[in-house]
C-alpha cells in the first residue's frame, strides 16, 4: 500500500516511538447509559493480543496492526497529556462499520 492506512500526527510519531515504536488500533466498544452500544476507534502503543486479526503496516519507525473494516476510514492518531499522563487517541470521521455482536 503506497498511502498510509492511517495519519499520525507528529506528537502521536514521538509518543509511539518512545513506547517501542509499535501502534494497535481498535474498536471498542462503550455503553451508553440508557442501553445501545457504540464502537470507538482507539490507539494502543503495544501489539495486538492477536496480530493475525490485523491488518500489519510497517510505517517506517513505526509498526502498525490496524482491523481491517477501519482502513481508509480517514482516521488520525494523535496525542495528549503531559509527562506519563500522555497517551493517544482516534480522531476523525465516524466509523462506518456493522455492529458487532
Amino acid at each position: 500500500m503506497s498511502e498510509n492506512p492511517i495519519e499520525i500526527t507528529s506528537a502521536a510519531d514521538a509518543h509511539i516511538k518512545d513506547n517501542g515504536g509499535v501502534v494497535t488500533v481498535r474498536l471498542a466498544p462503550r455503553h451508553g447509559c440508557c442501553g445501545g452500544v457504540a464502537s470507538l476507534a482507539i490507539a494502543e502503543p503495544r501489539a495486538p493480543d492477536v496480530p493475525a486479526d490485523y491488518a500489519s503496516f510497517d510505517l517506517g519507525d513505526i509498526r502498525l496492526y490496524m482491523p481491517h473494516e477501519l482502513i481508509g476510514e480517514g482516521l488520525r492518531i494523535n496525542c495528549e497529556g503531559w509527562w506519563k499522563l500522555r497517551h493517544l487517541y482516534v480522531d476523525g470521521a465516524a466509523v462506518q462499520t456493522p455492529r458487532q455482536r
